[in-house]
């Protein structure tokens, strides 16, 4: 018989055991805990979901309504993407849609924003919109033609184009944070159209005449209309609400635009009451054009891809209006005599180089990331950003002229090219690309953290800004060039068809020079999704410009509401919107700063 064991090793068995139990303890405790805090994740993120859901639905539900319910003279709703983008960094990751309607003293709700949040889906370009850019194309030919008429560009030709373009973006401006489908705001677009359309027609005008008086008009106008506009929004949202509020950022907003265009107001008044002789009128346009110079989302942001759609719809019905007027300069000749070959050609190759400076301008609505968008990236690159595009519209205007006096000369078969149509044609055209190049350049891009991969991006990336400035400095030395010089430049302008036929030719340069980093990208990643996963690492032409975190909150923001979107719309997903897909599930709200940062 085995003896019992003693009193020392039934302890250290019981102690083993106790140890072994703790042990197992522990490590449910911890499982438990994790799971927990999983499972509070998993409810954060549903409650977000849910939120997101219901936006989704209330703006299914919206968007089936006639123009006129709530009234059709109601007061004024905030678009769904400029209050996404302020409501988006709010901490407990809620939308902020019942807050989108203002409210009155008496209480009432902003229009329909009473009993469903002011959630107004829309294209991004309404017909509203287009008309206003008709118009505004429309101005900007009066300039042009101006412009062709002097051969040259003067101050009051920069200064008439300056407010016509700014009338058009405090326009644009409004239309991408407030919905514009009430009569009011119909109302104040019209009278903006007529305005407009008058202050063009004294296009022709200098500073010391009756049409300078008729433009500072115009301009008085348009400002007070918007001074009325926005002090209808601040009465509207005079609540206010929190300081992080869609409603508190609204009130800031009108406060501010409803102040500084009432000084224009005054500026205008003033401009207009002094003598034709004086020479205070040019500092009057002086300082009612840094007036309208504001930062972009300086209070409230906008609906940025409704902003970008606008853009982008000005500038090519601006080249569809100088091929219109190209062929309107030579329908003369053609109603008496048949077209040669030649002609054809000619004609043919202006299209043909409108067409490649249309390839040029990149639509930055989806090819530009909005955390990587100059607009979203860097206040001060958001305002490069937009006097790029304003020297881009110029230019165009100037180049339109030149092509009108070129079709001129070509067609009357004048014995020397026109000094004046060389100019405005090859001046325009190195403003164009470089105000084109420049506008790109704002934009921040992602490269490989790959070397090898990266390097090759470096070198297509280098390959375009060495090609683009080439390019901007031949064309502008052909501009600058005198009548008595000789050379290979001169060669290229013994007449009309071969400076176009030059022109194309280096436009075709820039589209292949443009589409490297494109080619770059399909020669080492399958698709899309396998470039996002390396190039990560970010790469700007401009060192100097450093994100800010706010505007970087918005562009991710926009990025989550636009992954909701297309999950909505989803044909796979039919009425229900409970998809975890894309951006929607992964909510920034649960981010810490330190994912945030790039």
């Amino acid at each position: 018989m085995t003896d019992p064991p003693n009193n020392t090793e039934a302890e250290a068995m019981d102690t083993d055991e106790v140890t072994k139990l703790k042990t197992s303890l522990q490590r449910e405790k911890a499982a438990k805990r994790k799971m927990y805090s999983y499972l509070v994740k998993i409810a954060d993120e549903l409650k977000t979901l849910r939120n997101e859901s219901e936006q989704l639905i209330h703006a299914a539900e919206y968007s089936r309504k006639a123009w006129y319910e709530g009234g059709m003279w109601r007061g004024p709703n905030v678009l769904p993407g400029a209050a996404v983008a302020k409501s988006g960094g709010d901490g407990d990751g809620t939308n902020g849609a019942t807050s989108l309607g203002g409210t009155n003293e008496d209480g009432g709700g902003g229009g329909a924003a009473a009993a469903v949040p002011a959630l107004v889906p829309r294209a991004p370009v309404s017909l509203s919109d287009l008309f206003l850019d008709i118009v505004t194309v429309t101005s900007f030919s009066r300039v042009g033609s101006a412009i062709q008429d002097r051969g040259t560009i003067d101050l009051p030709i920069l200064a008439y184009f300056a407010i016509f373009w700014q009338i058009w973006s405090k326009e644009a401006s409004y239309s991408t944070r407030f919905d514009t489908t009430d009569i009011s705001s119909h109302l104040e677009t019209l009278l903006a159209c007529f305005a407009l359309l008058g202050g063009s027609l004294s296009a022709y005008s200098d500073f010391h005449s009756d049409g300078c008086t008729r433009v500072m008009g115009a301009a008085m106008i348009v400002a007070f209309l918007h001074v009325a506009l926005h002090a209808r929004v601040l009465y509207w949202f005079q609540a206010g609400g929190e300081a992080e509020s869609v409603n508190y950022a609204v009130k800031r907003y009108a406060t501010f635009i409803t102040g500084i265009n009432s000084l224009e107001v005054v500026n205008w008044v003033v401009g207009m009451s002094l003598p034709n002789e004086s020479a205070w009128r040019p500092w009057i346009f002086l300082f009612g054009i840094l007036l309208n110079l504001r930062l972009p989302n300086g209070f409230m942001a906008n609906d940025f891809h409704s902003a970008c759609s606008k853009r982008g719809v000005l500038f090519i019905l601006l080249l569809g209006f100088n091929l219109q007027s190209i062929v309107s300069v030579a329908s003369p000749y053609f109603n008496y005599w048949d077209p040669t070959w030649d002609q054809y050609a000619f004609l043919f190759l202006a299209c043909f180089l409108l067409f490649m400076i249309k390839l040029l301008y990149v639509d930055d609505t989806y090819s530009i990331s909005p955390q990587d968008h100059a607009l979203l990236y860097n206040r001060f690159a958001g305002f490069s950003f937009h006097l790029g595009n304003f020297s881009m519209l110029f230019f165009t205007t100037v180049l339109g002229s030149g092509l009108n006096l070129l079709t001129h000369s070509f067609l009357a078969a004048a014995a020397a090219l026109p000094s004046d149509a060389k100019n405005l044609v090859c001046g325009g055209f190195s403003a164009v690309v470089f105000s084109i190049a420049f506008i790109k350049s704002m934009h921040i891009r992602r490269v490989p953290t790959n070397p090898k991969h990266e390097r090759m991006f470096f070198i297509a990336y280098c390959t375009q800004f060495v090609g683009v400035l080439g390019i901007v400095f031949i064309t502008a030395r052909m501009c600058l060039l005198g009548e008595s010089e000789v050379g290979i430049l001169a060669l290229m302008m013994r007449n009309e068809i071969e400076m176009l036929a030059v022109l194309v030719f280096f436009a075709i340069l820039l589209i292949a020079m443009s589409w490297l980093d494109e080619a770059v990208e399909l020669r080492l990643y399958s698709d899309t999704s396998e470039a996002n996963e390396y190039r990560v690492h970010p790469f700007g032409f401009w060192a100097c410009f450093k994100h800010e975190e706010p505007l970087q909150l918005e562009a991710l923001a926009l990025e989550r509401n636009r992954a909701a979107r297309l999950a909505a719309r989803s044909p796979l997903l039919g009425s229900s919107v409970m998809s975890f897909s894309g951006s929607m599930y992964n909510s920034f709200a649960n981010m810490s700063r330190e994912d945030m940062k790039v």
